[in-house]
């Protein structure tokens, strides 16, 4: 399901990394688009065009398409962190606004 869910998701060949900002506008975290975290990325890119951010909303839609991931990152925490990312901000303890840098 989650590699049905990336097919469905905007392109992102022209970016290399995702930085993420606390809702202070600290640094706090960084997605690579290389394998092993290019899914993840493709999913916050997504997120973030579609809801200018990483908040409530976007959380709980990023789950649906991290698919059958999530319950792993549930059962496991630290083995997903951005589904671990996810989930706290669906639970409201965290936020984040999203910037991508270009290869």
């Amino acid at each position: 399901m989650f590699a049905d869910n990336l097919t469905k998701l905007e392109a992102t060949d022209q970016w290399r990394r995702m930085r993420l900002f606390d809702a202070e506008g600290k640094p706090c975290g960084e997605i690579l688009n290389q394998p092993g975290s290019s899914g993840s990325f493709r999913v916050y890119y997504h997120l973030a065009l579609r809801w200018g951010g990483i908040g409530v909303k976007a959380a709980q839609e990023g789950l649906e398409l991290f698919a059958e991931h999530v319950e792993d990152a549930r059962a496991h925490p630290g083995k997903h962190p951005n589904i671990d990312r996810l989930l706290a901000v669906e639970r409201g303890e965290a936020s984040y606004s999203v910037r991508c840098e270009s290869n």
